[in-house]
């Protein structure tokens, strides 16, 4: 049996596999939390955003904009900007560095959705398929996680069809839903997408914070949070939508009324600073949902331990 993860050292976290990491998620009882970074811009002073989201608390890191076929990440190597080294341990030093599970968000693009606004066209290695699943196994990620950034025509439907791919070519933890619509005309979260979700064989279900996309309120997230447990799965809320860069007190009041819902995991979204949140909040959420005593506790152990 595993450890909670809120207890974990780094040697052993990056050991579990993913069947291993959810439960060590589970274990911790809602007090987990997930920072999301843009990978292609410089955090400064030759630092990865990732090494900055850990030192103050995260548990998880969500690579953001990263083409697995071209994997570049600023501050990776010193002095090289955002360069793509050939030898496929890219991830693997940032696991090193970081000392913490390292996962990648992929997007189940469809070319068909009836689009609200302007499509956002990305690169392959950055949509969901096959070819950047079995990279993303190749290159040694912990976890993915199927959602849209905004204006890219991520829908629901692909998102089931790439969790059911994942579950044949990934190893790890699969994390799946839509923090807000990705631009298109479709229901942000519904029971019907998430038990198709869990049907395909997500591990987590994405959600978006209650307080975070409008209409959205705890009767609406509620149902599916009880579905997701009830068929054995996680659930994580996500603020992705800018107002990771809120303030405190803001972040305080989600943390707690999404811990009250009984999600597993808390992300905490990229846009604040344009590559990842406002450190004091993603401390302001590490204290909300599991006091001053564990928060302190994993920005201070050693990833050496």
């Amino acid at each position: 049996m595993v450890k909670r993860l809120l207890s974990t050292d780094s040697s052993e976290i990056l050991a579990m596999n993913g069947a291993e990491l959810k439960q060590s998620i589970k274990a911790s009882e809602g007090r987990t939390v997930l920072s999301e970074n843009v990978v292609a811009e410089a955090a400064g002073d030759g630092l990865t955003t990732s090494e900055i989201a850990a030192a103050f608390g995260a548990d998880l890191i969500l690579l953001n904009g990263l083409d697995v076929l071209k994997p570049a990440i600023f501050g990776l190597y010193p002095d090289e900007g955002a360069v793509v080294h050939q030898d496929g341990e890219s991830i693997h030093r940032l696991q090193h560095l970081v000392g913490r599970p390292i996962g990648v968000n992929l997007e189940p693009v469809d070319p068909n959705a009836d689009m609200a606004e302007t499509r956002l066209e990305i690169p392959e290695g950055r949509m969901a398929s096959e070819k950047t699943l079995k990279e993303a196994e190749k290159l040694g990620f912990n976890f993915v996680c199927f959602t849209g950034n905004p204006g890219t025509g991520v829908t629901n439907a692909h998102i089931a069809g790439a969790i059911k791919v994942a579950k044949r070519v990934f190893s790890g933890l699969i994390i799946a839903g839509k923090m807000h619509g990705a631009g298109v005309n479709e229901p942000v979260v519904s029971l019907e997408a998430t038990r198709a979700f869990l049907d395909a064989g997500a591990d987590v279900i994405l959600v978006p914070a209650v307080g975070t996309v409008p209409g959205l309120d705890v009767d609406d997230i509620k149902p599916i949070v009880k579905l997701a447990h009830q068929a054995g799965a996680l659930v994580m809320s996500t603020i992705g939508t800018s107002q990771e860069s809120s303030g405190a007190s803001y972040i305080e009041s989600v943390a707690i009324q999404n811990k009250m819902l009984g999600v597993d995991i808390q992300h905490v979204g990229d846009a604040g600073w344009g590559v990842m949140s406002p450190i004091e909040n993603i401390y302001a959420m590490s204290k909300a949902i599991r006091g001053e005593r564990h928060a302190i506790s994993r920005m201070a152990r050693s990833i050496n331990r």
